[in-house]
């Protein structure tokens, strides 16, 4: 079935207007059921809150319904829409549904992406593998993404006695500091490894750190919680061995009391300890596909040079890529380095020739 430019841009503009952070996605899911309704297709929402409308599963077409919070005022100005997930990622969500109405491909709007991917997750266990996944987040409608890397978040807690500030012997919260400053120097490049591409990279980022004297009047604790950025050369344990490595001190090493040759050990000790969250593996995927090959040829017929994108981030591809041994690319409209931004905004012809490019490859397929 058909779907005209006035009903697709009505979609995007009510979806932009509804606000839909992580938690709130329910009013934005009710108006995407209603588009799929409005165009005799199956559709429901699901035990988590992802929107299904299942079809020829020769290919799933799927994006988050989800934005990071912050309000800006939507607007039309220049045929450009301006507010809070038009790029990022409402715009190739609604992208998709348009495509999946008019190709008759199977649609998944899914929840949490930007918290815990708990709509993707709950996805892989529900259903089986489909042929080929489209995943949505901003690309630019002449970009594919196929490489994203991973993430390992931990949250790293220490206590120890209360004391004098006077005396030597340092506290929780310098623990939690030293730990980190020593993770930070482990992954730091070496000075001829810094031409080396963000990408091929670990990367460190410190979330949020508290600490300070316990109620009780008689501990201190401290906790951080952190996050790394895998890339494809490495795994999710390798990184996680390393970051675990650096719980002991540089005196423990040296005193033969912490790990030796980085493997941990019953007898060792460390301050604190990292309580890890699910992990998100790397994923690099193949130029050389029918579905990449299918974009290449739908942008190309667009007037557009397509190019082939590796993301310094993580999506819910990384997601369906552990679970699914089946092509997969990310694509959609919009300037990624407008995510999360508060002058985020989505070029409407842009928005129209990625339908153009989504209705080709599924037809190709």
């Amino acid at each position: 079935m058909s779907v005209s430019s006035d009903s697709a841009r009505d979609l995007l503009v009510d979806l932009v207007s509804i606000p839909s952070p992580s938690g709130e996605e329910r009013a934005a899911a009710e108006r995407l059921v209603e588009f799929f309704e409005a165009h005799d297709r199956e559709v429901r929402i699901d035990d988590v809150g992802n929107v299904r409308a299942p079809a020829d599963d020769r290919v799933l077409l799927t994006s988050h319904i989800d934005t990071v919070p912050g309000e800006i005022p939507v607007r039309t100005e220049n045929e450009v829409l301006w507010g809070r997930g038009s790029v990022d990622a409402t715009g190739p969500l609604c992208a998709m549904a348009v495509a999946a109405v008019s190709s008759g491909a199977s649609f998944v709007g899914v929840v949490g992406e930007e918290t815990d991917s708990r709509g993707a997750w709950h996805l892989i266990e529900d259903r089986e593998e489909p042929d080929a996944v489209i995943n949505g987040e901003p690309s630019g409608w002449d970009g594919i993404t196929l490489g994203y890397r991973g993430m390992l978040a931990g949250t790293y807690v220490a206590t120890s006695e209360s004391g004098h500030t006077s005396r030597p012997e340092p506290n929780a919260i310098q623990h939690a500091i030293g730990w980190w400053s020593r993770v930070e120097e482990r992954f730091a490049p070496d000075e001829d490894e810094e031409w080396e591409p963000v990408f091929e990279r670990v990367t460190t980022k410190p979330v949020s750190v508290e600490g300070g004297t316990d109620p009780d009047g008689l501990s201190v604790s401290a906790t951080l919680d952190g996050q790394f950025r895998v890339p494809p050369s490495l795994t999710i344990e390798e990184v996680r061995e390393m970051a675990e490595h650096e719980l002991y001190s540089s005196s423990n090493r040296s005193s033969g009391r912490g790990p030796r040759d980085g493997e941990l050990g019953p007898d060792t000790d460390a301050a604190g300890t990292v309580n890890w969250g699910r992990p998100i593996p790397p994923v690099m995927e193949s130029p050389r596909t029918d579905l990449a090959r299918a974009f290449r040829v739908a942008i190309r017929g667009e007037g557009g040079d397509p190019r082939l994108l590796r993301k310094t981030g993580t999506s819910d591809m990384n997601v369906y890529a552990s679970a699914w041994d089946c092509p997969m690319v990310t694509y959609g409209p919009g300037d990624s380095d407008l995510d999360h931004a508060p002058d985020e905004r989505l070029d409407l012809a842009e928005y129209d020739r990625s339908i153009a490019v989504l209705r080709e490859v599924a037809k190709r397929l």
